[in-house]
Order: C-alpha cells, then structure tokens, then sequence
C-alpha cells in the first residue's frame, strides 16, 4: 500500500491525526473477493471503476492482487463532481507511466461514449484471434469492479438502457454477482462493491468515508465533517463561502468543530439552549460533498510515481489500460 502523503496533504495539528482510524470490512465483502477470483475465468477483462474525487484512495489493492494479468480498464467516474484541473492531472500521471484511464460520469453519461472503443482497444489481439477462428460473434465478457458507492450500477444501467441493476446512494446495495446482456454482443459481470481488510494509510479511511464508500454507522460523523471542512477551508475557500454563505474573517482562525457550528448555525440548525445540532450539520455536509452541490472537488492530486503505478505499469497490458 501507498502511503506517501499526495500534494493535497496538509501538515495537521498532532491532535487531528490522533483519531482512531477508519476501518470497514464486513462479512460479505470477504465473499465477494473468493466469487470475483472464482469469476475471472469468465470474463475477457476487467474495468475497475475508482472515484474521481479520489483517485488513490478509491484504489483496491486487492482487485489488482486478484485480477493479475487478466486485461483492466481503469476508469475514473463521478468526473463531473472532480475537480477539472485534477482529474487531468491524475490522467496524465497515469499516462506517463504506461497506464490508460478514462474519466466520466455515469449519472449524466457524459464520456461514456469512450468506453466501449476503450474496451475493444484493449482486447485487440484477442478479438482478432476471434475472428480468425470464426468467433467474432462470440460475446466480449466485463466484470465491473470497485469500491462501494463508486457507481457500478449506475454504469451497468447507463449501458444497458435502463434499470438492470439496483442502484443506492449507500454503500452494500448489490450482494450478489449479477449478469447482464446488453444488445451490442457484451455481457457485464456486476459485483458488489469491495474494500479491503486494513486502510494502512489513516486519510485513505476518512476520503473514502466522505464519499460514502464507507458505512456511515462504523466512524464519528462529526469528526469526519470536522475535517471535511477544514480541508474545503484550505483547499476551496471558495466553495466554502459560496454553500454555507460564510466570509473570510468568519472561518479564519476557528478549530474544526467550531467551523461545524458555524455551519450548522448559518443553516439555521438549532435546539433548545441556542446549541447548534452538530449531528445533523455533519450528516448535511457530508451530503451536500457526495451529490456535489457544494462544487467540484478533488481530496488529493499526484505527488509522484507511486508503488502502484509502477506496477501496473510494469504488467504485459499496460499501454491498453
């Protein structure tokens, strides 16, 4: 595991870093690794969906510990809720040590357009011995693979036209593998969404919690939007300002929690005794950051050749992913 701090890592006083880390991998998450490896023998190629808003983090080392040599699509979806600056730069990151992304978004189908060329592209050489064998009509076989909440249904539907799989905006939705037929000669594999037992790295744990990769119900909630904010405070001041209507000298200076009340109080979000309810200002944040109506935002940006990247960039597929 990677566990560089990213350009988008600032140095913290030595009591935000103290939290216990995030840690989420329930029962059938452990399933779901043993039928994706029983599955990969079905399949022609694996796309792997990651969040655009987090890169890295929505990384699952184990799916390329599974997948190995089997050809991979990486996609970046949700693009339209990233940061535009961002999602290049991490594209050209990637590019530069041999690994092809996509970036799109599923909801509005915007880039979609890209992916089947994309998977084609990549499964060249296997789809000319195809033909040559008189196989060409023979289906092209996906399995659709990610963290929780990062948009495998929604992409499955996009493609298929419509409803097929059950889509939440909450993690552990889809607990089964389902196929799928579309009417183009490919079949995608649906599984459900994946972490991995132990987030080494602690704001691994906390980016995928903000973007509800993680149950709601297994960290504090409030510290999480603590954080969150004072992130958006340094990073997008801006959008800051914009969705919660507070000013420069309101948030200059005030600790994570009193940036919570300040939020919850601009919002109007009182109870008896003129306290500010910080749960639901919390929950209200960390809403508003997942359907992205306080902007485009992107948690972190490349630093520098990461483990991973060397890697994949070292396996025979590479230059198609």
């Amino acid at each position: 595991m990677d566990t560089e701090r990213d350009s988008f890592s600032p140095e913290e006083p030595e009591y935000l870093t103290q939290a216990p880390q995030i840690q989420w991998f329930p029962g059938h998450m452990a399933k779901t690794r043993r039928v994706m490896k029983e599955s990969l023998g079905l399949v022609d190629i694996v796309v792997e969906l990651r969040d655009a808003r987090i890169p890295k983090s929505s990384r699952n080392p184990e799916i390329e510990k599974i997948v190995g040599d089997k050809p991979r699509l990486v996609v970046f979806n949700k693009a339209d809720m990233a940061d535009a600056s961002a999602t290049r730069q991490w594209q050209d990151y990637y590019k530069q040590h041999g690994v092809r992304t996509l970036a799109l978004d599923c909801k509005t189908g915007k880039g979609l357009n890209q992916l089947l060329p994309a998977v084609r592209e990549t499964l060249h050489d296997l789809l000319e011995r195809r033909a040559q064998r008189g196989m060409a009509s023979r289906p092209i076989r996906m399995m659709i693979v990610g963290v929780p909440n990062v948009g495998k249904s929604s992409l499955i539907n996009r493609l298929a036209g419509g409803k097929r799989a059950k889509v939440e905006d909450r993690p552990g939705v889809t607990r089964g593998k389902q196929w799928v037929r579309l009417d183009n000669g490919i079949e995608l594999l649906d599984m459900p969404g994946v972490l991995w037992p132990k987030f080494e790295d602690r704001q691994v744990g906390e980016r995928l919690a903000y973007t509800g990769a993680v149950k709601d119900d297994v960290y504090d909630i409030e510290w999480a939007a603590m954080r969150f904010l004072a992130f958006l405070r340094e990073k997008y001041p801006q959008l800051l300002q914009q969705r919660y209507k507070v000013t420069p000298q309101e948030t200059e200076g005030l600790e994570p929690f009193d940036l919570l009340e300040l939020v919850g109080r601009k919002r109007g979000m009182m109870v008896s005794g003129g306290q500010v309810n910080t749960e639901r200002a919390a929950i209200t944040v960390l809403d508003e950051f997942r359907s992205g109506k306080i902007g485009r935002i992107t948690l972190e940006r490349p630093a520098r050749l990461a483990p991973e990247a060397e890697s994949e960039a070292k396996t025979p597929d590479s230059q198609e992913e």
